[in-house]
């Protein structure tokens, strides 16, 4: 059994402020192609972002995170149950779940394990969905910067199962029949205080200052405020979303 590596729970409360919101318009597609909509299992779910987006289409949310820090930091809602633990070892029952959804979290699990118990509780019918996001996209001179931070100042401080991530999901292991889900992006309105907020909560920017001993996006500061213009100015950011989506047997 592979060890629960917690990159999340340290800067869990910014983790929890600082992440943008996966469109309604996701949860919509999801519900609608799940046989039925009872039972939502949310694993990997971190402060709740994509339990709570289910909950409006599921009478029941089950939401997993084996970061118990995490969880003290989720969104309370009156549908969604919030339980910690790894997903690989879920508790629910054989044949329960219409639809499995991991955001952003499924290059972290032991995936044989998870694929295992995906195909114990899930319906005949069920759906896996598993998705990512990469880089934001603002504008060629912030995008520029953006990904010199990313590739240069912060290269060696990434999980090693992040370049799944890189590759957008392409060639995580997927053993289900796949449905070719539309395009989603997240989309928010952000002033450059808040986008610092978003990179800091990054498990490699959290690393980097751990040894560095100051933040990563010093090195970029002047380069970053120069292309952003006024700080306290909202800019739109938009992050395409990555999907692999499965039908269970």
């Amino acid at each position: 059994m592979a060890k629960f590596r917690d990159h999340f729970s340290r800067g869990s409360d910014d983790y929890a402020r600082f992440r943008p919101r996966y469109p309604d318009e996701l949860f919509a597609y999801l519900a609608g192609i799940a046989p039925r909509r009872e039972l939502a299992w949310d694993c990997g779910t971190g402060s709740g972002q994509a339990a709570v987006g289910l909950a409006g289409h599921f009478r029941r949310v089950v939401a997993t995170d084996a970061s118990a820090e995490q969880l003290r930091n989720a969104t309370a809602h009156e549908r969604v149950e919030y339980r910690a633990g790894r997903a690989e070892d879920v508790d629910l029952g054989a044949g329960s779940v219409d639809l499995v959804t991991v955001a952003a979290a499924a290059h972290w699990f032991d995936l044989p394990e998870f694929y295992r118990a995906v195909n114990r509780v899930s319906v005949a019918g069920g759906v896996l969905a598993l998705w990512t996001y990469h880089l934001p996209v603002i504008d060629p001179a912030m995008d520029r910067v953006l990904l010199r931070h990313y590739s240069e100042v912060l290269e060696g401080h990434w999980p090693e199962r992040f370049h799944y991530v890189v590759e957008h999901y392409r060639t995580l292991p997927f053993p289900f029949e796949e449905v070719g889900p539309p395009e989603f992006d997240m989309r928010a309105s952000w002033n450059l205080a808040e986008l610092s907020g978003f990179i800091e909560s990054w498990s490699a920017s959290r690393r980097y200052r751990e040894a560095h001993g100051r933040s990563s996006l010093e090195s970029v500061r002047e380069a970053l405020v120069e292309a952003w213009g006024d700080p306290d100015r909202s800019r739109a950011i938009r992050w395409p979303l990555y999907l692999r989506v499965g039908r269970i047997a």
